[in-house]
């Protein structure tokens, strides 16, 4: 199909609309939750929509969400007003006229987002300043942002996306432009021409693209185990089968799981299942092991319990566990390409589809900070389990100083902590995953290691030809 100059220019138009609009719900949904023990989320929202409406007709729209959000903290963070003379005339006719539930002529009411403290103002509108000069004069004085490019690993798509990480960003003089796809599908069939960086979420794939570019440096600047989204009525069931212990964090033993796959076992067969009494095989829904990490991961945990409690090493050990190991993904049916699809199924759908799907941890500590947990949905670790390291691969200097901001910026790195990943402020983690009452594993002992990356392509490889 093809396109005039016309066409391309209103596509891009509309998918900047709908980045920022997606921004100002998830800021409005932040806010909500900060503001939860003093305003109504009604009146958050009324705020927040207020100050994103005062930019309307700005030609710059990069800082659109993040001036909106400090105009509406500022607004929300100010004391009662008790003078009316200072309040600015109704917006409407209609608010003008008292009503049932309408405060009278006499009753103090305050305008949205006026006033606001004298000190505040002046520091906001100076920034709308700079941003509007951006767009209307040809000579200013505030340095332009370099823009990096990088592809990511779906998971940390809200991170970088998040107003407040983008704000930090911009202090430092960069705007980070990101697509999200499957960490192994970066690695071995992406064209990372173009790009400024990659940002898979396993050590493997980036040793892959180190490899392939040349490329000696890289930067870790997050981890984040791997984990099981479930429901209490499933993890119930399964502490009755021997699958999950009920310790203060509770486990899942892979082994004994691996047990039932291959025995054969399903859900209906489970002794006294009045839960989930379905003809289906005990199965951990993950991604596609072709193009994604997490499915990766998964492998490299059962490969290490099918062999004996040894991380698989040479071509006899890979032709003896790849046998156990297919029917676990083979048996899935339909698999997605990012960890984002099945954990989003999780939070959206409930267990009919898919009561055991398999996750970071910090996908479910950021889905709890976000409001999107429903009550019974359970977080278990895997034992034993792999620490997935996102690692960063810088492919020139603009690349290479995201990798060192992200590393060593506390301000990122708590930042990083408030989206579930464990980074260098674990203060930050384990408050985020308390106030939120997620039952995290503060030390991490049940770790093994990653097969090398040739091992585990290799036993990648073993699972796609199963598929046919």
């Amino acid at each position: 199909m093809k396109y005039d100059k016309c066409d391309v220019g209103e596509k891009l138009v509309s998918v900047d609309n709908l980045r920022e609009e997606q921004a100002i719900r998830r800021t409005t949904d932040h806010l909500v939750q900060v503001f939860a023990d003093t305003h109504s989320a009604e009146h958050v929202e009324r705020v927040m929509q207020a100050a994103y409406r005062g930019f309307d007709g700005f030609p710059v729209r990069d800082f659109v969400p993040v001036l909106a959000e400090r105009l509406a903290r500022s607004e929300l963070n100010a004391p009662p007003q008790a003078d009316t003379a200072a309040e600015a005339p109704a917006e409407s006719p209609a608010a003008e006229t008292p009503s049932a539930g309408t405060p009278s002529a006499g009753t103090p009411r305050r305008k949205l987002l006026l006033p606001i403290g004298a000190g505040a103002a002046v520091a906001v509108l100076a920034t709308v300043l700079v941003v509007v000069n951006l767009g209307q004069e040809e000579t200013t004085s505030a340095a332009p942002l370099t823009t990096v490019r990088g592809v990511i690993g779906s998971e940390k798509q809200a991170f970088f996306e998040d107003p407040q990480v983008v704000e930090a960003l911009a202090a430092h003089g960069l705007k980070v432009e990101i697509q999200t796809a499957g960490s192994r599908q970066i690695a071995t069939s992406m064209d990372l021409t173009g790009y400024d960086f990659a940002f898979p979420s396993s050590a493997p794939a980036a040793e892959y693209i180190q490899r392939s570019r040349k490329v000696s440096t890289k930067y870790t600047p997050f981890s984040s185990p791997m984990a099981i989204a479930t429901f209490q009525p499933i993890a119930d069931l399964l502490t009755k089968a021997n699958v999950v212990k009920q310790t203060p964090v509770p486990t899942f033993d892979v082994s004994r799981h691996l047990d039932l796959v291959t025995s054969g076992q399903k859900w209906d067969q489970l002794k006294g299942n009045s839960t989930y009494p379905v003809d289906k095989n005990i199965l951990i829904s993950t991604t596609d092991p072709r193009t994604s990490n997490s499915a990766a991961m998964y492998l490299a945990i059962t490969s290490y319990v099918a062999n004996g409690g040894k991380v698989v090493h040479g071509a006899a050990a890979e032709r003896a566990v790849l046998p156990l190991l297919t029917p676990l993904f083979t048996g899935q049916g339909y698999t997605d390409n990012t960890s984002e699809g099945p954990f989003e199924e999780y939070l959206t759908v409930g267990m009919g589809p898919s009561p055991l799907v398999w996750i970071y941890e910090a996908q479910f500590v950021d889905a709890a900070a976000r409001g999107q947990l429903k009550p019974g949905m359970v977080l278990l670790y895997p034992s034993p389990t792999v620490l997935s390291k996102h690692t960063l691969v810088p492919f020139g200097p603009s690349g290479d100083r995201l990798g060192r901001l992200l590393s060593t910026d506390l301000r990122l790195q708590r930042l990083a902590a408030g989206h579930g990943f464990r980074s260098g402020d674990a203060g930050r983690f384990a408050e985020v995953a308390a106030q939120h009452d997620v039952r995290v594993a503060a030390d991490l002992i049940d770790v093994v290691d990653i097969p090398s990356y040739d091992t585990l392509e290799h036993l990648l490889d073993g699972v796609a030809k199963a598929y046919g």
